[in-house]
């Protein structure tokens, strides 16, 4: 058997196969497109922002609800079975969904929509999070030394690929939509559901997940502990939410509420080669200590949003901001490895990516309510208060770790 190459991110591909990683990445495409795809669609056909919105939101609560039941469902019966039902599902209420917005553009059944948006979302494959349990069952297999900087190598590239995904989706969704139609985003997102999905579930690392059906209830039990990285990731996602409404408050009265998207992108650009920069951290550099450092620089670093008053000091203050953040992501989805038992794994993951959906609708609608009322300064409030509830909870998970040191061999 050939020795496993060098470079930290060349063993990937070794221990997981080549065609896994461009699979995970584009296989979680969908779900990036589904949220924004929506908006565009029922906007346009209903001519309503506030009916596009409506639905936007269907999908992030059908998406919070549905994700930790798929990943409860995979802890018991496997990945691939779950998978393969949720892309069927998913496929059948993405088109229902264009069904709905063709019969709304028709002046009937508008409630329609709000139900399809919210089955979408609900139905939505967790590819990502159901990856990064491959990920921590691949790298504990053996028990070398390196295990633990493959861990850290797997989630920084997952971090990555998440960023990297949710930039691209809506970049995707609005150049097919202006180009060509508001309904060929989802159109192709039901296509790359039904052929990418199928595909992840059935790659060969899906048999590396535990499966433990009859462990009873001490097994069966998630520890008090997920509790902290879940709230995390409701900080996080509350962090993005705000962030993004009140970026469309600030380029509106710059220019156009549209540009707030590509501000956002400059964020994400930066999180996303941080969170892979992970990977070199040093070993002695422990995750919860990661997360605490981090959103430490993040919370300061946020307060450097209630400053810029144009459009280029904003996008050099977005870069700036965006470091920190990829590397809290990484270092929590590391943390919620740690304390979930391992044949709780995808719950615990779904879980933690249920937060983030849940925090952003929160975040918008938190800062939505300021930019209405007192102007984009005040919504910039939200991320900052947002950040400083991710350095509490770090220090507050570092207690709990340095007085109960759960699983230190995942560490």
């Amino acid at each position: 058997m050939a020795a496993p190459p060098a470079g930290r991110f060349a063993r990937l591909p070794h221990l997981a196969g080549r065609s896994f990683i461009p699979l995970g990445l584009f296989a979680r495409l969908p779900l990036a497109m589904l949220t924004v795809g929506t908006l565009t669609l029922v906007t346009s056909a209903s001519g309503s922002y506030a009916a596009g919105g409506l639905a936007a939101g269907a999908v992030g609560i059908g998406a919070a609800l549905g994700a930790p039941a798929f990943g409860a469902l995979a802890d018991r019966h496997g990945q691939r079975p779950v998978l393969l039902v949720a892309a069927v599902l998913n496929a059948l209420a993405v088109l229902g969904l264009l069904g709905a917005a063709w019969l709304a553009a028709e002046g009937a059944l508008p409630a329609a929509q709000v139900v399809a948006a919210f089955l979408a979302g609900a139905t939505c494959p967790q590819v990502g999070p159901l990856a990064r349990v491959r990920w921590i069952a691949l790298t504990s297999r053996n028990n070398g030394k390196d295990n633990g900087r493959d861990l850290d190598t797997a989630l920084s590239y997952e971090g990555t690929a998440d960023e990297l995904t949710f930039v691209l989706g809506p970049a995707l969704v609005g150049i097919l939509a202006s180009l060509v139609a508001p309904w060929l985003p989802l159109a192709l997102a039901v296509v790359m559901t039904l052929t990418l999905v199928p595909a992840f579930a059935v790659h060969p690392t899906q048999k590396a997940v535990p499966l433990k059906r009859g462990g009873g209830a001490r097994a069966a039990r998630i520890p008090a502990a997920v509790a902290l990285p879940v709230l995390a990731m409701v900080a996080m996602g509350t962090f993005f939410g705000s962030t993004q409404t009140a970026l469309s408050s600030f380029s509106a009265s710059f220019a156009t509420s549209e540009l707030a998207g590509l501000l956002y992108a400059v964020m994400g650009l930066s999180s996303a080669a941080a969170a892979l920069s992970v990977a070199y951290w040093p070993r002695s550099f422990k995750p919860v200590a990661r997360w605490v450092v981090s959103a430490a620089l993040m919370a300061g670093l946020a307060l450097l949003l209630l400053v810029p008053d144009s459009l280029g000091g904003m996008v050099a203050v977005l870069l700036v901001l965006g470091l920190p953040v990829g590397p809290v992501m990484v270092s929590v989805f590391t943390i919620g490895g740690m304390v979930g038992p391992a044949e709780r794994l995808g719950t615990v993951m779904t879980a933690l990516a249920s937060g983030i959906v849940a925090g952003t609708a929160l975040g918008a609608f938190l800062a939505g309510q300021l930019a209405q009322t007192q102007g984009y300064t005040a919504a910039f409030v939200v991320p900052v208060v947002a950040a400083a509830c991710l350095l509490v909870l770090g220090v507050a998970t570092a207690a709990l770790l340095r007085s109960h040191r759960p699983q230190e061999a995942r560490d």
